[in-house]
């Protein structure tokens, strides 16, 4: 019996369901997207306040950084904001070369042959290197932006005092390990021709490569290299105020807010803090180090100048969105608030930090599956916001060389059309040599 078709007004009725159906699925993807993305959603700052500067985003982002990352500073977080961007906006980042291991052969001035060939040209650097101005404009684009960060000099140096214990061999000859008798007589225990020995005595002049045996007295000294850095550095960074610094970054290369969330990264457990409790050693600590405390001091009064400039209230209104995003963040990485561990608790070891010696202990964090209970790995993002330098420093290298090797293939020339590849030879097998299983 031949197929009969079916009366007009049913096909329409059938037409007219399907569409119904058909716009239903639409709107439910479209609210479970929305859902998806409600967190992105409330990271984007409200509007600013009247009289504050507009949003950087109206402007294209700024993806030439040098960040010159100093010693015990919260470096180490800036880095991890600065390596999440350059992955989420494939931008190459400068690594160091094997031989360097992940810094940039330091305490060696920075050369741009410690850079791994993987890695070039960049338009980020961020990991450790004494500052060589010469060779760093040599290697970066001429739109770089240069930033780095200062510490405040007594608590910088009780870091470094008791993370450096082990390797630094003016606190290693230092009885009991205490840093009130190094600083009773620094010059009993300080060798200034020592390769480590930048770790004991004004660090962040030597890092910023200038000369941290410099005498203070010297009155033209230090104004005449605080001069070089303002020529250089189009911001410094203040780690105290740290979320103020971020904001100011975050205006200074015109980011998202989403692109500057973070968590603290390389802190040490609390065993492993020191106790700078009198007035009377703080101030050994400031006349021991005073060009450090003369540098700090100058850019911190800097930053502040800069934070008026930028509007005290509209700065403190986007930390306070910067810290709600980061709960945000960490609500959705973590089910609410990280518990810092040790690193023989953490279970992923690409999630366990460095430890410098077995008296300072370096806390980190171990992630959530992304569904509870089912095993699944966690979260990409959330893996790599938590991810500690070297793990990330290599994961980025092994990253970047593979795209390296891959666009080589692409590049190599074929061979020309009609002349046959060569075969390829068949390996001699020995006759007393077992066949493949």
């Amino acid at each position: 019996m031949p197929y009969a078709l079916p009366p007009l007004h049913c096909a329409l009725k059938m037409m007219s369901r399907k569409k119904a159906l058909l716009l239903l699925l639409l709107a439910l993807s479209t609210l479970s997207l929305l859902i998806h993305q409600s967190t992105h959603l409330n990271w984007s700052p409200k509007p600013s306040s009247p009289g504050c500067p507009p949003a950087p985003s109206s402007r294209p982002k700024h993806t030439s950084v040098a960040f010159l990352k100093t010693h015990k500073t919260a470096g180490t977080t800036v880095q991890n904001i600065l390596f999440r961007f350059a992955e989420q906006h494939n931008v190459t980042v400068a690594l160091p070369h094997h031989a360097c291991d992940h810094q940039f052969c330091y305490p060696r001035n920075f050369s741009a042959r410690f850079v791994h060939p993987h890695t070039l040209p960049p338009r980020i650097i961020a990991s450790h290197l004494r500052f060589q101005r010469q060779e760093l404009h040599r290697l970066m684009p001429n739109d770089t932006l240069y930033v780095t960060i200062l510490r405040e000099p007594v608590a910088m140096f009780e870091s470094l005092f008791t993370y450096y214990n082990q390797y630094c061999s003016a606190f290693k000859r230092v009885p009991n390990g205490s840093m009130e008798a190094f600083l009773a007589n620094p010059l009993a225990f300080y060798r200034p021709q020592e390769k480590f020995s930048m770790y004991a005595h004004n660090t962040l002049l030597y890092d910023l490569g200038g000369d941290n045996d410099h005498s203070p007295a010297d009155p033209a000294y230090l104004p005449g290299f605080i001069r070089q850095m303002e020529e250089v550095f189009s911001l410094v960074m203040i780690a105290e105020y740290f979320d103020e610094s971020l904001v100011l970054l975050r205006h200074l290369l015109s980011w998202d807010l989403e692109d500057m969330l973070y968590v603290k990264l390389n802190m040490r457990g609390p065993r492993s803090k020191g106790n700078v409790s009198s007035e009377a050693l703080a101030t050994r600590i400031r006349a021991w180090n005073g060009l450090d405390a003369q540098l700090y001091d100058h850019f911190n009064a800097t930053f502040w100048r800069k934070v008026a400039q930028a509007g005290r209230e509209c700065v403190a209104e986007e930390v306070r969105a910067l810290r709600r995003a980061c709960e945000q963040l960490l609500r959705r990485c973590f089910g609410g608030r990280p518990q810092l561990r040790p690193a023989t608790q953490i279970k992923n070891k690409e999630l366990r930090p460095w430890q410098p010696s077995s008296k300072v202990d370096i806390v980190g964090y171990d992630l959530p599956p992304a569904v509870p209970g089912s095993g699944a790995p966690p979260d990409e993002r959330c893996l790599k916001l938590v991810m500690p330098e070297v793990q990330y420093s290599r994961y980025m290298l092994r990253k970047q060389s593979l795209r390296t090797r891959r666009r080589a293939m692409l590049h190599r020339p074929l061979p020309p059309r009609g002349v046959p590849r060569p075969a390829r030879a068949l390996p001699l097998r020995h006759p007393a040599m077992p066949k493949a299983a």
